[in-house]
């Protein structure tokens, strides 16, 4: 006689390859993707120092899965720009298309919001219980805030170019004030987050940027193109300089070395001359 054991186990939590990675929602404006290329590409060389494993993820547009929900977009929020330390950017061998806290266990260092309209989406505290232990719709900052407790909150209102940081300490967001230059340390990684305004494909306007703890800009690979251009002009015009002195030095070295030998063939002629009429040079 056989028995069949039947095992009602839980489903496994789904991973990132089983989630949907975009909710189906437009971009805002045309300044969020440049705007996430720029912090990327010019965080690139101070990120690749600080993990010569590799290991570390930016996200840009990418959900964060913090729950299980049914829809499954519904448990995610997607930052426009986030930086996660000591994690692989890819997992078995594949492009991450989410990242799903219940299988990282490691949240975002930083996570930035370009808010569109008046910030308030970005700074809606409302929990996920509502005063009747009711599930409602949790705001963002309540997400990053009490769930994924991200150590840096930026939010940059495009239309009024503000930026406000947040970072979190004894359990709850502080909000921070900027230094002399304006800028807004993140210690963690010695850098600095500020505003600039300059022109960025084809848009002049202010932009999200990061500074060195010395209040040096971080460059983007054209601009550090161009000063390596500029850099390499500067020796080429230099060398040429280098050159056209020491042609001039050595034309000046051949005309003395002419003027030397017209005066020693003169010398010569005289000496010859004074021998010829019976004097010893010797005696003069």
């Amino acid at each position: 006689m056989t028995s069949t054991i039947i095992s009602d186990l839980p489903k496994p939590f789904p991973d990132h390859t089983q989630l949907p990675e975009e909710d189906g929602t437009f971009v805002k404006n045309f300044q969020e993707h440049p705007q996430s290329i720029i912090l990327t590409d010019s965080i690139g060389p101070i990120l690749q120092k600080r993990h010569p494993d590799g290991l570390y993820a930016i996200g840009q547009d990418c959900g964060i899965y913090w729950r299980e929900t049914e829809p499954a977009e519904k448990g995610a929020e997607a930052p426009d720009w986030f930086y996660v330390p000591d994690v692989p950017p890819k997992i078995d061998g594949q492009y991450r298309r989410s990242y799903v806290l219940w299988r990282e266990h490691l949240a975002p260092l930083i996570v930035l919001e370009f808010a569109s309209g008046d910030g308030s989406e970005e700074r809606d505290r409302t929990p996920l219980y509502n005063n009747n232990g009711e599930v409602q719709k949790p705001g963002k900052f309540w997400v990053y805030e009490r769930i994924m407790r991200i150590h840096f909150y930026g939010i940059f209102e495009i239309k009024t170019n503000k930026l406000e940081v947040y970072q979190f300490a004894n359990g709850d967001y502080q909000k921070t004030t900027p230094n002399e230059r304006g800028h807004y340390p993140i210690p963690p990684l010695g850098i600095e987050l500020g505003l600039w305004e300059g022109s960025y494909q084809n848009q002049t306007q202010i932009w999200l940027r990061w500074w060195d703890s010395e209040g040096n800009l971080l460059l983007i690979g054209s601009e550090r193109a161009e000063i390596e251009k500029h850099r390499a002009e500067q020796a080429e015009t230099q060398l040429e300089e280098v050159e056209t002195q020491l042609e001039q030095a050595e034309t000046q070295l051949a005309l003395a070395e002419s003027q030397l030998e017209r005066e020693r063939l003169e010398k010569e002629r005289l000496l010859d001359r004074l021998r010829a009429a019976g004097i010893d040079p010797n005696n003069v």
